[in-house]
């Protein structure tokens, strides 16, 4: 996939002649860092995408400001369904692999009688063939806030390749059915300001070179 846009976080972490580890043993803020995010997709136009690493390593927020879909009268089909493909890119010492374990959307739905919402996300790395996709599910009568949160077991997290930087990609989607509904629907994110917000959490452990 070709990426239309590249976000460069500004969130420069220090370095340091010292390594310094976290109180679990992971690395520190002072050697890790983002270097950039690239995304496409109709819900994620260039422009439309933030994101940022917090300091103790524990989770990367991201920021959506056009991740809506709508049904209704003289709504186009295309607006049935958003999508963003997502790739974010991690520098991270050698000898230590990161993971997704869980991930947080926040966001609002509108649904009449008989529409359905769906939010999904699929989580996998470059390079790696192991995939997880979670799926949610909302049916109208529907008018309120919503939490979808993903959690994943050891047996099903998906690791970074080992080495000094990896490329975790999420797969995103938000869409109402059916699509031939006449009154108007409407599944977004963060009823507040319209932004979709995803926290996703990180795990460490140390490679298993073979």
């Amino acid at each position: 996939m070709r990426f239309t846009s590249s976000l460069v976080l500004p969130f420069a972490l220090l370095a340091s002649a010292v390594p310094i580890y976290g109180p679990d043993g992971g690395p520190s803020g002072h050697e890790v860092q983002i270097e950039g995010i690239s995304f496409a997709g109709s819900g994620c136009p260039a422009g439309s995408v933030a994101g940022q690493l917090a300091s103790d390593l524990t989770t990367i927020t991201l920021l959506y400001d056009s991740f809506v879909a709508q049904a209704g009268k003289d709504i186009k089909p295309t607006d049935y369904r958003k999508n963003c493909q997502l790739n974010v890119k991690l520098r991270y010492p050698s000898g230590w692999q990161f993971s997704v374990f869980r991930a947080d959307y926040r966001g609002y739905a509108s649904l009449p009688k008989g529409d359905t919402g769906t939010c999904k996300a699929t989580y996998y790395f470059s390079g790696e063939q192991k995939q997880i996709s979670s799926t949610m599910t909302i049916k109208g009568p529907f008018d309120d806030n919503y939490l979808k949160s993903d959690s994943f077991g050891t047996e099903s997290t998906v690791w970074s390749p080992c080495g000094q930087e990896g490329m975790l990609n999420i797969n995103s989607e938000v869409r109402i059915t059916p699509l031939d509904s006449t009154t108007p629907a409407l599944l977004t994110v963060d009823s507040t300001d319209l932004k979709f917000t995803q926290i996703h959490y990180l795990q460490w452990q140390t490679c298993n070179r073979k």
